[in-house]
């Protein structure tokens, strides 16, 4: 009787909250993000019925095990590669993953940044013939269940130019909502929120959780139950970022603690890491 006592609080405990995934109830969770473990660095695969889209491809070194998922998920291509912005730990890989799977379109950034990897970038576009969209504004898309809106700057900013230089991704898929901010800073963020005040059930922190002050009027905004701050043990998240979560009882994962699964049916988000 103690062991099946036992045995029942530990059920409830794992079927409570709506964040906890169980590997063996996937029926029904069609959509789905994976979040590599990149460091700090920025790697996610999202997918829908057949259909994918990476967003940033983490530094080089992470290409071989990118390439090693796409292959172990029999992964044809991808429907979208999006650049966020071009720091080294956001594309560092994209040469090799576009040299090596096919990938139909690509979206980047209107800021340039001058590096090998940038460099690298380019010359794989032009060998696979690949005209890249530079975003500014809203683009909006459909891909399988999702609608997918994708947000460039308008404007060149003085402070922090290729992190505010950002895009910013949401995701709609059925009753749930998801927002990717890249490494957006505050310029960038207090710009979003002034033309966007939706709120989503999940969201990438921007900027490893580096906490900065326009942070708690983008959460404020947003609203989100669930978070996913990419960071690593040398480069960990602030603690006032951390705190800022906690206090708006958002439940949030962290990269530096292994790859991260989100799952969703429409309905419910299941997260296992």
């Amino acid at each position: 009787m103690k062991y099946l006592v036992i045995f029942i609080i530990i059920l409830i405990a794992f079927s409570v909250g709506g964040y906890m995934y169980n590997a063996n109830n996937e029926n029904g969770y069609d959509f789905k993000i994976y979040f590599f473990n990149a460091g700090k660095a920025d790697c996610m695969l999202i997918s829908n019925n057949g259909k994918y889209i990476m967003i940033d491809t983490g530094e080089e070194n992470l290409s071989s095990e990118i390439l090693a998922y796409i292959k172990n998920n029999n992964i044809a291509k991808l429907d979208y590669l999006i650049i966020t912005h071009f720091d080294k730990d956001h594309v560092g890989s994209a040469a090799n993953i576009i040299n090596n799977i096919e990938v139909e379109n690509v979206l980047q950034s209107n800021c340039p940044k001058e590096s090998e990897y940038y460099t690298n970038y380019i010359n794989a576009l032009k060998e696979k013939g690949i005209n890249a969209e530079i975003i500014s504004g809203d683009v909006s898309f459909t891909l399988a269940d999702m609608n997918i809106v994708v947000n460039g700057p308008t404007a060149i900013y003085d402070s922090n130019e290729s992190n505010n230089s950002s895009l910013i991704i949401s995701i709609n898929y059925k009753n749930t909502n998801y927002l990717f901010t890249g490494d957006a800073q505050n310029d960038r963020i207090k710009d979003y929120i002034i033309n966007h005040n939706s709120s989503y059930d999940f969201i990438k922190i921007p900027y490893h959780g580096h906490y900065q002050k326009r942070l708690d009027d983008l959460l404020e905004v947003v609203n989100p139950k669930y978070a996913v701050i990419t960071s690593s043990a040398e480069e960990p998240e602030d603690e006032e970022t951390t705190a800022l979560l906690n206090e708006m009882n958002v439940k949030y994962y962290l990269t530096r603690s292994g790859s991260i699964t989100v799952l969703s049916n429409g309905t419910e988000i299941r997260i296992k890491q």
